[in-house]
């Protein structure tokens, strides 16, 4: 073993800048492979951030148009979803778990003192909290009591607070704003990915008794159960669109009277879209990294020819095959190793440089904000079949450079120049 590690090493040291420009090209292409898997897993990883905290069995049913005539009426109606369609809603016991709902009202004056911002308020039922991306600072969010007893209690978005109070993180539990001359109890604060606008909750029936909402709905939300599969899913929204068009009176294959959000197809939409990712960022760092392979291959057809002679009388002194086999394929698998390793510890070098300084990259539109770059890290699994892909390769450089040389016949190989 010794001295076919200081045969290896006479042999590269004898080429250094030959060697130094194959291996470089290897490392080069592990390098890109571990930074493209980085870049991949914080794009990935962000998407699963965005997901976080909504329930992934979760459905919102938004009004529409119809796009059919159905019974004796002309397309182009407008649908609006009534209590009656949460009651047709909860009749589905075996797959609906809870049943919310929400109305609106848009521009609505909220003041604090001399402060004050026009937002949108919106009447939720304590079920909206488990189903959107709702998360509670300080406070409580809308319970059964609120609904029952149509409390004038509201929670507020921490930069609707800021824009209030002075600052996010004021104490504003147990404070009262004012919202168009009635006022309202602060509850809680919460944060999350936030709309395009500044919503504030108050409950379901305090809004719809004070704005005169009637039993008119702006969405219809709820939990599902025993829907575990997408063909499932599908099967359920056939059945719902049903119901619902049985008593909207509108085809069950018009697709635009109601939209359904269901959360669990949008999530298994989600996954297919990172294994693309995942394939695509594989598929391009494979293939610039065979771009150093066929450099080593090369170098390594070289060295075969340039040591026919050498390869001859080995096999003449009584040398096997396999021996000669073993020594090209030896010296590919260690420029590829070494090299490799070395772009391998520089691209997780990067991708940890990378973390640090944009690991938690964050996208602010007002009071909105999305995560678009989190953990661009690669993990030991990734890190194992890299030195896995390197070895394999290393093995496929040297193979067909070490078989044309096992070829070489003696007497063949003695004749050469």
């Amino acid at each position: 073993m010794i001295d076919l590690i200081q045969e290896i090493y006479g042999t590269i040291k004898r080429n250094k800048l030959r060697t130094f420009l194959t291996g470089f090209a290897v490392a080069w292409g592990i390098f890109m492979l571990i930074v493209l898997l980085g870049a991949g897993n914080g794009l990935i990883n962000a998407f699963e951030s965005n997901a976080g905290g909504r329930a992934l069995n979760s459905m919102k049913v938004y009004p529409g148009w119809t796009n059919k005539p159905f019974d004796g009426l002309k397309e182009g109606r407008s649908i609006k979803l009534t209590e009656k369609d949460m009651e047709i809603t909860g009749n589905f016991k075996d797959n609906v778990t809870a049943v919310g709902a929400t109305i609106e009202q848009s521009s609505v004056n909220l003041s604090y003192g001399e402060d004050h911002v026009s937002l949108l308020l919106e009447g939720v039922t304590p079920e909206y909290l488990h189903i959107d991306a709702i998360s509670i600072k300080t406070g409580r969010f809308i319970n059964a009591p609120d609904i029952k007893e149509k409390r004038k209690v509201i929670l507020l978005h921490e930069k609707t607070v800021e824009m209030l109070f002075g600052k996010k993180d004021a104490n504003v539990i147990g404070k009262y704003v004012n919202a168009s001359g009635l006022a309202y109890q602060v509850i809680g604060v919460y944060t999350d990915m936030g709309n395009y606008s500044p919503s504030a909750y108050i409950p379901f029936t305090t809004l719809q008794l004070i704005y005169n909402k009637g039993d008119k709905l702006e969405t219809l939300v709820f939990l599902t159960q025993n829907l575990p599969t997408e063909k499932a899913n599908e099967d359920f929204e056939k059945q719902y669109r049903q119901a619902i068009g049985n008593h909207q009176r509108f085809d069950p294959t018009d697709r635009g009277a109601i939209w359904i959000s269901n959360r669990f197809t949008q999530y298994l939409q989600q996954q297919k879209g990172n294994n693309i990712l995942h394939t695509a960022i594989w598929v391009i760092g494979i293939f610039t990294l065979l771009s150093g392979i066929v450099g080593v291959s090369n170098i390594m057809l070289i060295t075969v020819k340039e040591r026919t002679r050498e390869f001859g009388i080995r096999k003449a002194l009584g040398a096997k095959p396999v021996s000669i086999l073993w020594l090209i394929i030896a010296e590919s698998v260690a420029i590829t190793t070494f090299f490799g390793y070395i772009g391998m510890v520089a691209g997780i070098a990067v991708t940890e440089y990378m973390n640090a300084v944009a690991g938690e990259q964050v996208m602010d539109i007002g009071v909105a904000s999305a995560t678009v770059f989190l953990n661009p890290t690669v993990g030991l699994n990734i890190a194992i079949q890299a030195t896995l892909t390197l070895i394999i390769a290393g093995t496929l450089a040297g193979f067909f450079p070490a078989r044309k040389a096992v070829m070489i016949r003696p007497i063949e190989a003695l004749r050469a120049d």
